[in-house]
């Protein structure tokens, strides 16, 4: 970045750190988290222990601990917790976000995210699930700062492919976390299988989707990214499940005879034979018309009331057409990459 005996620059600091050098200018002005050496009496050169410091701060910020509150701890050498204020202290559950506005916690997880500070986006991921619930923390938080860093890798010349994934895996851990809940609720209840179709590798939507059926006390299989046709043929011929969801995120994955034969797979005892629900999730179903036997629901929180029916009907074939025959057509909603 610059030359280490002299110090590095505030903009290889900023580049480090994830935030913008005007932060960093803020930061010395108001809370004296500055380098120890400027060149020439003016220019900023940070040496390691002027990183370590703003370290601690980015960590302790990304947390929600108010800016000067953070600042103290961090020249205190905030890293020993017993001169960290308790809210300050790097926690062993999932650090609070009450009261923190969605874009604070959403600007927290990106810079932890370039920081590459998993430590920081697991607690912070934790902690928004366990007080918001994983559907408003995916739909509020978890999507929009994915895209968000998938902007800024898209812009940069594919210089933030690390950061994409590491964001990516801390959110799958954090949704995969949620335990389910009224597990005793309906003990003999069939399954939601949840899939990508063959070929698709995007499996953070499903992971929300199974997420939020485990709040609900719902039954789940999942069977996660590219699933062969024969290998999922198997699984609904033996889990005789509720519904079947299979994800695409692109049209040129988005198989529909596979969704056809999903659909008439028919299992159970003679004379009481049923067939499962079929939705089709993501956006690379969109463009063709839903057939029979088959919803495309239009949000997760669609698809979570959809897939709650199916428990509550006597038959898991009802629900599944409008009154004029046709399912319903809405447009999916854009998902992460």
């Amino acid at each position: 970045m610059s030359d280490a005996a002299h110090g590095l620059t505030t903009g290889a600091v900023a580049r480090h750190l994830g935030v913008s050098p005007t932060t960093l200018r803020s930061w010395d002005q108001r809370y004296g988290i500055g380098p120890a050496v400027r060149a020439g009496g003016r220019h900023r050169r940070w040496t390691a222990a002027d990183v370590a410091v703003l370290d601690e701060m980015c960590r302790l910020t990304a947390s929600g601990v108010p800016p000067a509150e953070a600042a103290r701890a961090a020249r205190s050498g905030g890293t020993d917790p017993g001169t960290v204020p308790a809210a300050a202290a790097r926690p062993a559950r999932p650090e609070p976000v009450s009261g923190l506005p969605a874009a604070d916690v959403r600007r927290g997880l990106s810079r932890a995210a370039v920081r590459l500070d998993g430590p920081a986006l697991d607690s912070l991921l934790r902690g928004v699930v366990a007080e918001h619930g994983p559907v408003t923390a995916w739909e509020e938080v978890m999507v929009p700062t994915l895209h968000a860093v998938g902007r800024k890798w898209e812009s940069s010349g594919d210089r933030y492919v690390e950061v994409e994934h590491l964001l990516s895996w801390h959110v799958s851990t954090a949704l995969r976390l949620v335990t389910p809940a009224g597990r005793g609720s309906v003990p003999t209840a069939p399954p939601v299988v949840l899939a990508c179709v063959p070929a698709e590798q995007h499996t953070l939507p499903l992971e929300a989707l199974a997420a939020g059926l485990a709040e609900r006390g719902l039954p789940t299989r999942m069977f996660g990214a590219a699933v062969p046709a024969e290998a999922l043929d198997a699984a609904v011929r033996r889990l005789g499940p509720a519904a079947v969801v299979l994800w695409s995120q692109a049209r040129s994955t988005a198989n529909h005879a596979l969704a056809r034969h999903v659909a008439g797979r028919s299992f159970g005892v003679k004379g009481a034979r049923t067939h499962p629900r079929v939705l089709l999730a993501g956006p690379g179903w969109a463009g063709r018309a839903v057939e029979s036997g088959m919803l495309r629901p239009g949000s997760l929180r669609e698809a979570l009331e959809v897939l709650a029916r199916c428990y509550a009907e006597p038959s898991a074939d009802r629900g599944l057409t409008g009154s004029s025959g046709a399912p319903p057509r809405r447009p999916p909603r854009s998902s992460p990459r």
